[in-house]
């Protein structure tokens, strides 16, 4: 498992910042880790692309951005995150693409940014640059459509980890970090692991059925929480993942949820079906390892 001597956050100014930071903070603060703060400027095409000028006007007004840019990324939280090991760095392109390039040449433990959903309908909404960083990044990625309305005090009070496992190969390194977590917070950790709906026989083979899936799962669950020396609540449901995941998050009152997000390259990318599902319906801040 990765360290955490470095967090990432990518920071565009707005409150949905603001209140990311307050996670970052937290984490660096327990784990005493680098804080990497990173704005990415548009090029000068996407930034003054609609006004009529000339080459050399455009350099000027692009330079004269990037200096308020620099100068607000000084000035972003200075008071709140004084004292500590922070780095604030500027770059020029897209964003996403940039996001995902500095985080794997710094090496960063974690990326931590919110999910830029807007409206009443920001529940089902994931912006397409969180979407890319959490399709592309190698790291574990902090986020969430609640991640934005977190109070200051929340952040640094986890006081409830939720892990969700499907037993597969990732499912070792997800739980290590729910572990790494909930220890270094000293909250109470929960697991889940979700089987398929229960078949409809018509007969006692479903109750069965039922009962060797259950067993079965138990025992792996069990024998992953040895391989890795952690001990935890368990909870095994059947039932559609996205759904019961987010659902059990609710009943135990998680704080943080740990999911995995595949290590699978190609078209589809880290961010597979279930996960994009869970981050978009949590009622907390999701961490997809």
């Amino acid at each position: 498992m990765q360290s955490l001597s470095k967090i990432l956050l990518p920071v565009d100014f707005s409150e949905r910042s603001v209140a990311a930071a307050h996670y970052a903070k937290a984490l660096a603060g327990r784990f005493g880790s680098e804080l990497l703060l990173l704005h990415v400027l548009a090029p000068p095409q996407y930034e003054f692309g609609s006004l009529e000028i000339g080459g050399s006007m455009l350099t000027e007004l692009y330079r004269g951005r990037a200096e308020q840019v620099s100068a607000d990324l000084d000035a972003f939280l200075a008071a709140e995150l004084a004292g500590m090991n922070v780095r604030r760095t500027v770059i020029e392109g897209e964003p996403a693409s940039k996001i995902v390039e500095f985080a794997h040449r710094e090496r960063a433990g974690i990326i931590i940014m919110p999910t830029h959903g807007y409206g009443p309908f920001r529940r089902f909404i994931l912006g397409s640059n969180t979407a890319k960083v959490l399709h592309d990044a190698d790291c574990p990625v902090w986020t969430g459509v609640h991640l934005e309305q977190a109070p200051a005090p929340a952040a640094d009070s986890l006081r409830s980890v939720l892990c969700g496992v499907d037993l597969g190969p990732q499912s070792s390194k997800t739980l290590c970090w729910a572990a790494m977590l909930a220890r270094e917070f000293g909250a109470r950790l929960t697991v889940i692991h979700v089987t398929a709906p229960d078949p409809d026989f018509g007969d006692n083979s479903e109750v069965n059925w039922r009962i060797d899936v259950r067993e079965s799962a138990e025992r792996e669950l069990l024998r992953l929480e040895r391989s890795v020396n952690v001990e935890a609540d368990l909870l095994i449901e059947a039932g559609e993942p996205a759904k019961i995941i987010c659902s059990a998050a609710q009943r135990v009152e998680a704080d943080a949820l740990v999911i995995g997000r595949g290590s699978a390259a190609g078209v589809f990318g880290r961010l597979r079906t279930n996960a994009y599902a869970i981050i978009r319906q949590s009622p907390c801040p999701v961490v997809s390892v």
